[in-house]
């Protein structure tokens, strides 16, 4: 991807969240997702902690060089992970305690464009290739970038599993994530020619079972999955 690309790519992925959920109403916002147990308001909660994070990590420079890149960062979170359940109810109470579920948009309004204009500033006003730390990890600005496009194209495909009217991820970011996807499978096998962009991520991450033929096609690689949780 050319200089810039990945603040591009997180600019239309956090976008395009923004899109689906400013117009909902509390009643929309307490839809259900694909993520087990969580509302919509909940969900974007989530998604929301992620654009904080990427506010401090900006911030947090580190010496390299890095431990992981935009590939290798998910292998730290194993689908399934003890921590999953843990989190998802304390992202529940999170989010309940909002007055109103519109609480947390006016929070993601607030906080998704300072994340897209500080990862803008890292790219083009510092080292582009500088590390940062997260989560105990040492990783380049950009890989950083596209960890948290990945992350915000899966969620935005659960947001609207009961919105049939949101718009859907936008084209950039959207490569981004299927390039994430396609590193974790290389190696082991081959995304199937049948799949679209969509399916593929929906697959890949678990949201969707494979089926026979995908096994079929898959071979021995049908067990990595899921590759994302």
């Amino acid at each position: 991807m050319k200089p810039g690309g990945q603040h591009i790519a997180l600019a239309q992925a956090y976008d395009g969240i923004t899109r689906v959920v400013a117009d909902l109403d509390d009643v929309d916002l307490q839809r259900p997702t694909r993520c087990q147990g969580w509302l919509v308001a909940d969900l974007l909660f989530h998604v929301l902690c992620d654009a904080q994070r990427a506010l401090v990590t900006l911030a947090s420079p580190a010496d390299g060089p890095p431990d992981v890149n935009s590939v290798s960062y998910w292998r730290s979170f194993p689908p399934g992970g003890r921590a999953g359940g843990g989190n998802a109810w304390w992202v529940r109470r999170s989010a309940a305690a909002f007055e109103r579920p519109s609480g947390v948009v006016r929070l993601w309004c607030d906080t998704a464009p300072a994340a897209v204009r500080a990862a803008g500033a890292a790219v083009h006003n510092a080292d582009p290739q500088g590390y940062v730390t997260t989560q105990g990890r040492i990783i380049g600005v950009p890989d950083l970038l596209a960890t948290l496009t990945t992350e915000a194209v899966v969620h935005h495909l659960d947001l609207v599993v009961d919105l049939p009217d949101a718009p859907v991820p936008g084209a950039v970011a959207t490569d981004v994530a299927v390039a994430t996807l396609a590193g974790l499978l290389s190696g082991h096998a081959v995304r199937p020619n049948g799949w679209d962009d969509r399916e593929f991520l929906l697959k890949a991450t678990g949201r969707i079972p494979l089926t026979a033929g995908d096994r079929r096609d898959l071979g021995e690689a049908a067990g990595w999955f899921p590759l994302l949780g």
